[in-house]
């Protein structure tokens, strides 16, 4: 899982919840995005083959895209499973917490997504 700025903790206690189920995910946060650290993210990619990208911005024009644009040609032969981009929905972010809670990605949407990218092969 790769994740940062308030994506990590996010990740972090979905992969706590995971591994109550026998499912290990790694999360990887790259601190900053420019630059990035594409070698951090390809050794990872290759040693986990799988990949979950969770963003808070919106899919379109967003990192998530360019680091699944880096792993497909650099690493792609050693994916087991289709990437897995977690983003927010594509609406303005209101500034009601709760309606704001509908629009970015919460930790089903990640679990979800680790699920879909683990069962891909089953």
């Amino acid at each position: 899982v790769i994740a940062w700025s308030n994506m990590v903790p996010r990740a972090l206690s979905t992969a706590d919840q995971l591994a109550a189920e026998g499912i290990e995910a790694e999360v990887l946060d790259p601190r900053t995005l420019v630059p990035l650290d594409r070698q951090l993210i390809l050794d990872s990619a290759r040693k986990t083959e799988h990949v979950v990208i969770v963003q808070e911005a919106v899919r379109r024009g967003g990192v998530a895209s360019d680091i699944a644009s880096i792993i497909q040609e650099e690493a792609f032969d050693s994916l087991d499973a289709p990437i897995e981009i977690v983003a927010g929905k594509n609406t303005p972010i209101p500034f009601n917490l709760t309606l704001e809670s509908a629009c970015v990605p919460q930790e089903e949407d990640i679990v979800r997504a680790i699920r879909r990218a683990v069962r891909a092969n089953d």
